[in-house]
């Protein structure tokens, strides 16, 4: 019985990960060695490193969380990330998490270059 609840646990913990990196923004599909030698491997343990930190970003990052509850969605999150990284310079992560956060408040200066 034990060894049943094991197996369960594991499959619903696997689906769930897998899941949320193929249909959560992560753009995780099924790939069989396209690309050369090893790139798709390599490429998959880069997007799931991603993952973990992202994990550890929620559970410890008291920035992180205010972040994404001042952006109310991942998705939306993500964005402002992707458009600050390509707008502007960004001196250290607590500058970019706090001009989420408090949009107005800081200037990050934009990237001329």
């Amino acid at each position: 019985m034990k060894l049943m609840r094991g197996g369960r646990a594991r499959w619903k913990i696997e689906n769930e990960t897998f899941n949320t990196l193929k249909n959560q923004g992560y753009h995780f599909e099924h790939n069989f060695g396209h690309g050369y030698k090893h790139l798709t491997t390599v490429l998959m343990h880069l997007m799931m490193l991603a993952f973990l930190i992202d994990q550890i970003q929620q559970l410890c990052c008291p920035m992180f969380q205010a972040a994404l509850t001042t952006a109310q969605r991942k998705i939306y999150l993500w964005r402002k990330l992707r458009s600050r990284f390509d707008l502007c310079r960004i001196a250290s992560w607590e500058a970019l998490y706090h001009s989420i956060i408090h949009p107005l408040s800081i200037d990050l200066g934009y990237d001329t270059s």
